[in-house]
């Protein structure tokens, strides 16, 4: 027996015993449950995570579309409130901390009463001449706060309502006082003396305005300014007294209302009409045609915070909302339906406007009450609140608690939830006629300067902006990166492809808020001053290379043979790189010869609108920023192709460009999709890049040349300086709800789609 026979018969045996094959199968059981379940339990893991997102998205958003509530907590009959029908509440007020209310009666008298329990807090009285009676009462838009009484006599008053807060031993205290802007003598507005049956007043720049109409029908316009004695401090009052064009024959005033802004006065008569003189010149004023209001004869009319536009009820309990809107031809304005509320049962008897919003209450002869939003077109509430007509409605500042009296001199105090009226889905989708527009638009215009604005949030402009910024980056990004993967993967050699697979790979670590600042500093205001170069590049480019394509394929073999196979695409670079320095050194010249020095000027000439920050720098920057993901996924894709299937089409005589049509795009299109779409939801929820290159103006429309403003960016922009739980706050969540939803949808549907090509081409 030789050696190694023998060594071996002498060596262990090194096949496994049982024992060990047992021991062997259980650890590889184990194993293999620990990976399934592992891998089953963060699956299970991701979509729980995404779960919880949404559920806490929807948990920030649920109060948006709530509607308003009501709560009745006191009812009772304070002991100032009794009264005789002489001296009826004709106004009724709740101060900022909703401790303290105010009622103003025919007598003049002003009673200050704790909210909670009705106990009285202070009596005041305002003055007047000992002959006069009460006729007619007016009131301001709530944030002037001014109160005006008329008299047979032809005299008025104004006064206002004034709250000192003090905090003795850290307990704050109210003490409620009356101011009188014109002082506390009443003023004789009427020379003639004639009674004052209805008024109205407003604070403007151009001082106090109240207008007046007289019993025997005649139309006045009081001007009163103030002016100070800067040595003396001596107050002194100017008044001037205008006469307006007379009513239409045979109508009586029902209300009226002055703008605040001193350029309109408004008269809603008994014969469902509404008369707008123009008193921006008050020795010049004139009277627009009457415009007629259906719905039942007017019963009440209030303008909303801003007083653009004015809310009207009617006998009939119906309820809409009219603007001052300018002809942009005539430059004169009109009175004009914007949209209609649902209606109460019975005539409505109060409408009061919100203080800070364009929110009003209305009530009416049935103890209905229904509060509304202009803006939203919401019908927050509707309800029953007694059977008593209600006949006054004071709401606090800050919209938390109301008052309300009925006729039997009840009073309610409620509390409310009425958080969030300005969204609705008709306000966030659809087109909304904004007041100071002459038509129904999208716009997003979130916050501003002035306490009167009124909040535009529609996401139609940043939708549109989103899908903009994400088609133009994909235009760019798509042809660039898929055809670069197919070459790379199929034509290029192995170790150019080892120098250009990592070299655009590795674009995707540069940080976005670089390529955004680089965009918005650099490549805009280039592209500004070289439109001619950009037009000429993306034109001549792909004509130079297939130029030099067919340029080199009619070389002889001796010369391409010096270059080996897969190495042809650097024959490229120098031709591209004097391309682009030929279009950039010839954009002057260009400019000059077609466009008369200006090609932007050119652009505005034709009624192109061009923003340097747009939409085109975006494409372009994105687009870089996008390659490397469609690029790497696809080129996988292809590269990945079994490599029988390509060696059979070329053996059966199939060139390597028809392979590459005819099997490896079919084969790899599941993959390139996946890139595609991958890209898209990159491009969709970029940030940076389109926050500091677009310019974020929330324009609606697909213009290149015109910047955008995406979603991403939006809440990137207004989130720091929303407050909490404010309705911006909580549209902005509703915002990246959407975004989340679209990236979702999208990814989707690219899921089903990828997965049926797998199926088409799977038996190849």
């Amino acid at each position: 027996m030789s050696e190694p026979i023998a060594m071996a018969k002498q060596a262990p045996s090194l096949m496994p015993t049982t024992e060990q094959r047992s021991r062997l199968r259980r650890i590889r059981k184990f194993n293999d449950g620990l990976s399934r379940y592992g891998v089953m339990s963060a699956g299970l893991a991701v979509v729980f995570s995404l779960g919880l997102i949404f559920f806490y998205l929807f948990s920030e958003i649920a109060p948006l579309f709530r509607g308003a509530s009501i709560e009745i907590v006191e009812t009772y009959t304070p002991a100032q409130l009794n009264q005789v029908e002489s001296d009826a509440i004709e106004y009724l007020t709740l101060e900022r901390y909703e401790e303290i209310g105010a009622s103003f009666k025919r007598s003049g008298a002003v009673n200050f009463f704790n909210v909670v329990d009705g106990t009285k807090v202070l009596d005041v009285s305002i003055s007047r001449a000992a002959d006069a009676d009460f006729t007619s009462l007016a009131t301001s838009t709530p944030d002037h706060g001014l109160v005006a009484y008329g008299y047979n006599n032809g005299q008025v008053s104004v006064t206002k309502v004034n709250y000192a807060l003090s905090y003795p031993q850290d307990k704050r205290h109210i003490t409620p006082s009356l101011v009188f802007p014109l002082g506390e003598t009443p003023l004789q507005l009427d020379s003639s003396g004639a009674a004052l049956t209805h008024l109205a007043i407003q604070e403007t720049a151009n001082g106090i305005l109240i207008g007046a109409v007289t019993a025997d029908q005649r139309l006045l316009l009081a001007v009163y300014s103030s002016s100070e004695n800067m040595i003396t401090g001596e107050v002194s009052l100017s008044q001037e007294v205008f006469t307006l064009p007379p009513l239409p024959q045979g109508s009586s005033p029902v209300a009226m209302q002055i703008d605040e802004v001193a350029q309109h006065l408004i008269v809603a008569t008994d014969k469902s009409q509404l008369l707008l003189y123009k008193i921006v010149d008050p020795t010049a004023i004139t009277r627009m045609d009457p415009v007629a209001v259906s719905g039942g004869k007017i019963t009440a009319m209030e303008f909303l915070v801003g007083t653009a536009s004015l809310v009207i009820g009617t006998d009939k309990g119906e309820v809409s909302q009219w603007f001052l809107v300018r002809n942009n031809e005539s430059n004169i304005y009109h009175i004009t339906f914007v949209r209609a509320f649902d209606a109460l049962e019975g005539a409505i008897t109060r409408l009061t406007p919100e203080h800070a919003r364009r929110g009003f209450w209305a009530s009416d002869d049935k103890g209905n009450i229904g509060i509304y939003y202009g803006t939203s077109e919401r019908t927050l509430f509707l309800d029953s609140v007694g059977d008593k007509p209600i006949k006054q409605i004071a709401i606090s500042p800050i919209h938390n608690r109301s008052l309300l009296l009925d006729d039997t001199n009840q009073l309610l105090v409620a509390d409310v939830w009425n958080k969030h009226p300005e969204v609705s889905f008709s306000s966030l989708w659809q087109k909304v006629w904004y007041e100071g527009r002459d038509a129904p638009e999208y716009i997003w215009q979130a916050s501003s300067g002035s306490d009167n604005f009124e909040p535009k949030m529609s996401f139609v402009p940043l939708s549109i902006g989103t899908l903009k910024a994400a088609f133009f980056a994909i235009l760019f990004a798509v042809p660039l990166g898929v055809m670069g993967a197919i070459y790379t993967a199929y034509f290029m050699t192995p170790k150019l492809r080892g120098i250009v697979k990592p070299s655009i790979e590795i674009m995707a670590a540069l940080p976005t808020v670089i390529l955004g600042f680089l965009a918005g500093l650099w490549l805009a205001p280039f592209i500004e001053n070289h439109l001619p170069a950009i037009f000429s590049i993306l034109i001549l480019l792909p004509v130079i290379m297939l130029i030099t394509g067919y340029l080199w394929s009619r070389f002889p073999d001796s010369v391409r043979n010096r270059v080996p196979e897969g190495w042809e695409a650097v024959i490229l670079v120098l031709p591209i790189i004097l391309t682009v320095w030929a279009c950039v050194a010839a954009s002057p010249f260009t400019e000059i010869w077609l466009f008369d020095g200006s090609m932007r000027q050119w652009f505005t000439e034709n009624g192109i609108d061009y923003s340097q920050r747009n939409a085109l720098v975006v494409g372009i920057v994105m687009g870089f920023a996008v390659i490397p993901t469609i690029f790497s996924i696809a080129e996988d894709a292809v590269f990945s192709v079994p490599r029988h299937l390509t060696q059979g089409s070329l053996a059966l005589g199939a060139t390597r460009w028809q392979t590459v049509v005819g099997v490896v795009l079919p084969t790899a299109s599941p993959g390139i999709f996946s890139a595609v779409m991958m890209g898209f939801g990159r491009a969709v929820g970029e940030t940076m890049i389109v926050l500091m290159a677009t310019g974020n103006s929330p324009v609606v429309n697909f213009n290149i040349f015109e910047g955008m403003r995406t979603l991403s960016a939006n809440i990137a922009v207004e989130l720091p300086e929303t407050a909490v739980a404010s309705t911006h706050f909580r549209v902005l969540f509703l915002a990246a709800l959407v975004l989340l939803a679209l990236t979702f949808v999208v990814n989707t549907i690219a899921e089903v789609i990828r997965q049926r090509l797998r199926q088409r081409y799977s038996n190849l």
